[in-house]
């Protein structure tokens, strides 16, 4: 897709136009995820219209991010055969050029995923998701939340993601009620969205990959953050109009993400 400036009045219009281009496009999202999510994380990213992939080992990761349209990095598990291959994976991203998402999962206190966070942080990833209080505690300031769930508020966290955009040359999404996306200097807000979206297990995690998808198909890639969120949430909203609960709500929010329309997008999204 060709560069151009937008505003948040166009950014709907772009979201709609970028869905339509990861499913024609179809981009393979390579997932160093965590053990919990990997099912879910598959299973959103085909509802999307891209193609996952798994690999988290040494010696295979490092290769197949070199072939991958986008990387995705989650700290959520991260035992040592997975760090290793994240740092394969990570080295090989940036040698070609592809972009990647680092997700720093409940980092804070933890001894061992904090360091990690930092150390892939100095490797300058194209975005960082997470939430209030794991974008502060990878600012180095403050201790993370209450294991993976924020103890802050997404307004807490805009200095600390100004200057994480700011270190890694990239974009900072943090997610809440409404999500907050940032590069730096631009600053969006997103306010789409259903709660039930925090009651199911990777709910979060799984956006980390759907950013990825969406960062394949142009080179700005706080646009493409912000559709990729636009096109989660507004998804999330359907899927909440039709759910009984968390369980109906997994089901349909596959659904929704498989079904929702560039119009529906570019109606519904409030970007600001």
């Amino acid at each position: 897709m060709s560069r151009v400036t937008r505003t948040p009045s166009n950014l709907p219009t772009f979201a709609a136009e970028a869905l339509e281009e990861v499913r024609r496009s179809s981009p393979l999202v390579h997932s160093i995820t965590n053990s919990v999510v990997v099912n879910f994380t598959a299973n959103a990213l085909l509802a999307l219209g891209a193609a996952p992939a798994m690999v988290d080992i040494p010696d295979e990761a490092g290769p197949f991010a070199s072939i991958a349209s986008g990387l995705l990095v989650n700290l959520g598990t991260p035992h040592a055969e997975q760090r290793d291959a994240m740092r394969e994976a990570v080295a090989a991203a940036n040698s070609e050029g592809t972009p990647w998402v680092l997700d720093p999962v409940a980092i804070g206190a933890l001894p061992v995923r904090t360091p990690l966070a930092f150390e892939l942080r100095d490797a300058r990833p194209t975005v960082v998701r997470g939430n209030a209080s794991e974008i502060i505690a990878l600012a180095g300031v403050g201790a993370g939340g209450r294991g993976v769930d924020s103890s802050d508020s997404v307004d807490d966290a805009l200095e600390a993601a100004r200057a994480v955009a700011a270190a890694t040359g990239g974009v900072v999404a943090v997610s809440g009620p409404v999500d907050v996306i940032t590069d730096g200097d631009r600053v969006v807000r997103i306010a789409n969205g259903d709660a039930l979206l925090t009651k199911v297990t990777g709910g979060g995690c799984a956006l980390g990959a759907v950013i990825a998808a969406f960062a394949s198909v142009d080179a700005d890639r706080l646009d493409t953050t912000v559709a990729a969120v636009a096109v989660y949430t507004i998804a999330a909203e359907i899927a909440a109009a039709e759910a009984r609960g968390p369980g109906s709500f997994a089901v349909a929010f596959l659904d929704a993400l498989a079904n929702v329309t560039p119009a529906e997008i570019a109606s519904r999204a409030v970007i600001s």
